[in-house]
């Protein structure tokens, strides 16, 4: 990341940008894209080709699950610019906002385990902690912040340029100078500071930081090979990945970003995994594999969130559905961080697919053709 700094690179436009932090194994017999569909087009490779012809993608790389349980893997344009070497296959990628998924999980199974109660405040767990302008930690529960309802303001909208290690102390710090958003359960809007608590709150209750509570409760339990949470300092990227790009404006040139100091993300957005993944994992919270009925149901428990997920979406805990264009609902979160966007959604019928491309993208237009590709998919 400091190489990218004597580029010229302004952490504070790449944080401004990554603010909403959104926007989450292969199978035996693992077909690829151009060996499945030799002989007649595939939409979603197709959808991959126009993201990166049309859309200006440096890569653009993908993972689809069919109700059978069988996997293809796809890949588009350049996974290094300087070199032009190819896109991993199934490649790791900084996927952002699913961190928060992940989070959620392990406080609602705290909360089976009776260690956390989701009608409690957050001073019951963190003390005095919590106070500001219009900002009481005694009047925010725990609900309130894994549904996004807390009002408590976003610290990533207040990061400057100083490019270093964050503890999650000082995250939350900064966004305790700033003013409420609204009374907490008066409203809804998106806040990675809600995140940063409840990694908090994860490590007051079991006495264990949130990275080895991530990897028992979730990664180790349901074969996530692939998916860590970087250690203080581990700026890079560990296994086969494509470089992730950022640019300063419409007009720049893009800009290496792939080795990233990603401590200001924290329980809000840290993690890296694969496509394949992710939707190892939403499908097995899906199927009830990492949550007892009653808290995956309140998980899925949903409230509108169409001002930063789109039309029709709704959050639930740590959770957004969204509604497909064939019909029924897809589950899953998307994550956004410099150099790399990943959208995804598993369906109650046993489809999953995750898209990752190799940019972050700014604006509601290239969302959405995003979120349309992993459509594609879910509805072939």
């Amino acid at each position: 990341m400091r190489g990218q700094t004597r580029q010229g690179l302004r952490r504070r436009r790449a944080l401004s940008a990554a603010a909403a932090l959104t926007i989450g194994v292969m199978a035996p017999g693992v077909l690829s894209a151009p060996q499945a569909f030799a002989t007649r087009p595939d939409a979603v490779q197709q959808s991959l080709d126009a993201l990166v012809r049309d859309d200006g993608m440096p890569a653009a790389l993908a993972s689809v699950q069919d109700r059978n349980g069988r996997t293809r893997t796809y890949t588009a344009g350049v996974g290094d610019l300087a070199t032009g070497a190819p896109v991993p296959v199934d490649g790791q990628v900084r996927v952002g906002s699913n961190t928060k998924t992940f989070v959620a999980v392990v406080v609602l199974q705290l909360v089976a385990e009776r260690r956390v109660d989701l009608d409690a405040s957050v001073d019951t767990y963190l003390p005095g902690l919590v106070r500001g302008k219009g900002i009481d930690g005694r009047r925010v529960t725990v609900r309130r912040l894994l549904q996004q309802t807390s009002g408590l303001p976003n610290y990533t909208d207040h990061l400057g340029d100083d490019v270093r290690y964050y503890t999650p102390r000082e995250l939350l710090a900064t966004a305790l100078r700033y003013p409420a958003d609204f009374a907490p359960g008066t409203s809804w809007k998106y806040s990675n500071t809600n995140y940063v608590l409840a990694g908090l709150i994860v490590q007051k209750v079991t006495g264990r930081p949130l990275a080895e509570e991530m990897d028992r409760r979730v990664i180790k339990r349901v074969g996530l090979r692939h998916t860590y949470f970087p250690a203080p300092g581990d700026a890079s990227i560990r296994e086969p990945h494509p470089h992730g790009y950022y640019r300063e404006s419409a007009d720049a040139p893009l800009r290496d970003i792939t080795e990233i100091d990603p401590s200001w993300g924290w329980a809000a957005g840290q993690l890296v995994s694969t496509n394949s993944d992710l939707n190892r994992f939403y499908t097995a919270l899906l199927a009830g594999r990492l949550l007892p009925p009653a808290q995956l149901a309140q998980m899925r428990s949903t409230v509108p969130a169409e001002a930063t997920f789109g039309p029709g979406a709704r959050y639930g805990l740590g959770l957004v559905s969204r509604p497909l264009p064939c019909g029924g609902l897809s589950w899953g979160h998307g994550g956004s961080f410099p150099g790399y966007e990943t959208r995804g959604g598993v369906t109650d019928d046993g489809r999953a697919a995750a898209v990752a491309v190799t940019t972050q993208l700014t604006d509601e237009v290239s969302r959405r053709t995003l979120e349309r590709a992993v459509d594609t998919a879910l509805c072939r």
